[in-house]
């Protein structure tokens, strides 16, 4: 068995692991040393909202992407934790579309039940890692943000859980450079109500900039455009927002489109992802993918194969999160702990390559939502992760994309099912539409008074 163990990040992926180890020891398993680095204050990685962009309070670039009023875009059913449930952690039933804070707090909530607060290196950024063939072992270069201090320490394992939505994709637009107007990236966002009265176009074609347009809507925005590279959303929008191909130049303040219409805004906000970014592997320890079901090199999804003693977690593209997360988690612990072989680099290769190649056939949603269930269920048998109704989590999914497509302002207002307890969530006391307020306390409370004359 492993003596030392690196984890890197303690957002859901990385706090999944440790979990993992920790319900394995309270069952009598013997455990290695554990090692989690987060360069932020606090655990939960995304999830943490600050009012900061560009760098931390250390200097450290921003990890945070999250923004005000951000509400849960897909039902928390399909993401619940099988171990540790929304009805545990609550204590009562709670709606289906939770806002940032209630995830947050879930996420928390279990970290903290878990124990394993000590296993933490808070504010502590890894600046290198490195395998040594020799010794089969990796040395690991981290900085102590706090004490200015360096320290380089030697693992067995290393497992790098520091998430791929943090690290902006930022492309470039003929004449963007003397737009008069504000321009940023949606990891830069934080509060919708900046755009009040004022016409922004959106440039992307996916969740961000779907959310982003409707929040700016929602809030005041006097005009949203979105500008997509290429497919548009085809959402029945609400008046006020629409969908146009992508940005062919920009002059002053006018932004020509490639179906030759054109606009004048006063902001450009760029929801165009994110970049898997490890500056602190070695190049040969370094996953190079775009954002995919599923990276190739990586044997079931978490095992490097070029060096099997590495371990990814989360780096998939995602309908399915912490679930998913979990269950990549207790595979890998298992991995380190000795109770599932890896098999040899051949077998891992042709296993990864089976999956690629189906992945490369998917033509829509619907068969995405059920080729992630496919891979989830791939690992189900593995390990010892509590049970749930997966298939329960694949209708609902359908049925969230059939919402969606019937009306984009409203599908937050429907009521799913939990696939661990079978708990019917009710549905909300405001509709998201109207709900401004996206405080845990008014979610979780009854409805707010409205005023009367």
């Amino acid at each position: 068995m492993a003596a030392r163990v690196a984890v890197i990040g303690a957002g859901p992926c990385g706090l999944g692991l440790l979990r993992a180890f920790s319900l394995a020891q309270s069952k009598g398993a013997e455990i290695p040393e554990i090692v989690c680095f987060e360069k932020q204050a606090e655990w939960g990685g995304l999830w943490n909202y600050a009012w900061r962009s560009g760098t931390d309070a250390n200097g450290e670039p921003l990890h945070n992407s999250m923004y005000r009023y951000l509400w849960s875009n897909g039902p928390k059913e399909c993401l619940e934790f099988a171990d540790y449930t929304f009805d545990e952690h609550f204590g009562q039933a709670i709606p289906s579309f939770p806002p940032r804070e209630v995830l947050a707090d879930y996420i928390k909530g279990r970290a903290a039940k878990s124990g394993v607060e000590d296993w933490v290196r808070f504010e502590t950024a890894v600046r290198w890692v490195a395998f040594d063939a020799a010794s089969d072992s990796f040395t690991v270069t981290s900085e102590d943000l706090k004490a200015g201090t360096t320290t380089t320490e030697t693992f067995d394992y290393v497992v790098v859980a520091n998430g791929h939505f943090s690290v902006p994709f930022i492309p470039e637009f003929e004449g963007i450079d003397s737009f008069p107007g504000r321009v940023m990236h949606a990891h830069d966002f934080r509060d919708a109500r900046e755009f009040a009265g004022r016409d922004i176009v959106i440039v992307g074609g996916s969740y961000s900039a779907e959310d982003i347009a409707l929040q700016s809507w929602k809030y005041g925005a006097r005009s949203v455009t979105i500008s997509y590279r290429s497919q548009a959303m085809g959402f029945d929008w609400p008046e006020g927002v629409r969908e146009v191909p992508l940005i062919t130049g920009i002059e002053g303040s006018t932004l020509r489109f490639k179906n030759g219409e054109s606009v004048s805004a006063e902001a450009i906000v760029l929801c165009t992802g994110y970049r898997h970014s490890f500056p602190f592997l070695a190049p040969e320890l370094t996953l190079r993918t775009h954002n995919r079901l599923y990276p190739p090199g990586l044997y079931k999804g978490v095992v490097w194969e070029a060096c099997p003693k590495l371990l990814y977690l989360g780096m998939q593209d995602q309908f399915y999160t912490f679930s998913m997360f979990d269950l990549q988690a207790w595979y890998a612990r298992d991995v380190i702990l000795g109770r599932i072989a890896v098999p040899d680099a051949a077998a891992m290769a042709a296993d990864s390559a089976a999956w690629v190649a189906r992945e490369e056939a998917l033509a829509d949603p619907f068969q995405m939502i059920d080729f992630q269930a496919d891979y989830m269920r791939d690992l189900q048998p593995l390990v010892d992760y509590p049970a749930f109704d997966l298939d329960l989590t694949v209708e609902m999914f359908k049925e969230w994309e059939h919402d969606k497509e019937h009306s984009i302002i409203g599908y937050r207002d429907k009521s799913f099912t939990s696939p661990c307890t079978g708990t019917v969530a009710p549905v909300h006391h405001t509709p998201w539409v109207e709900a401004m307020d996206d405080t845990m306390a008014c979610f979780l409370g009854a409805a707010p008074q409205r005023a009367t004359a």
